[in-house]
């Protein structure tokens, strides 16, 4: 039976082969990387400071073969979109003020939404369990129909209305 050794710090060892020292290069022929040093002949990669990454030897290489697929809009104006399933968890988390208004304010402080985005649209996805106040600045019909048959209120407003103004960025 192999006698179980405390853990101390003079016999603390790595596995079998997980250290390997690293072969010595330049070193006569005799060790096997001698001369050149496992570089080949002369020439761009022989040296230090090589720079052709992405170079396939004269054929296009593929980051021009492939097609450009669009481009990022640097004035778009994202929208989050706010659905029931969404609006449940919040309530169900209790995450909802006594108050009971969802707005971009509550939305970006509890971390459902990131603050740059400017717009909330309400999607009719799921079912609303509790009666509450929404605000955003866009809704389907389908979602004003299921705030309108849960006694919940709905107010739509321009995105500068929502806008946040009591969150501390951090």
């Amino acid at each position: 039976m192999k006698s179980i050794s405390l853990l101390k710090l003079n016999n603390i060892r790595d596995r079998k082969g997980a250290r390997h020292c690293s072969k010595t290069l330049g070193r006569g022929i005799g060790s096997g990387k001698g001369k050149t040093s496992g570089r080949g002949g002369k020439g761009q990669t022989a040296r230090s400071g090589v720079s052709i990454g992405g170079f396939e030897g004269g054929q296009t290489p593929i980051y021009r073969r492939m097609p450009k697929r669009g481009f990022n809009h640097a004035h778009l104006n994202r929208t989050y979109e706010l659905d029931f399933n969404k609006i449940n968890r919040i309530i169900k988390n209790g995450l909802l003020p006594e108050d009971k208004t969802i707005n971009k304010e509550l939305l970006v402080k509890i971390g459902y939404m990131p603050k740059y985005i400017k717009r909330i649209k309400l999607i009719a996805n799921g079912n609303l369990e509790q009666s509450i106040n929404v605000c955003v600045c866009k809704a389907t019909s389908k979602a004003k129909e299921i705030i309108k048959t849960s006694g919940s209120t709905l107010k739509e407003c321009r995105a500068t209305e929502c806008e946040v103004s009591s969150v501390d960025s951090k």
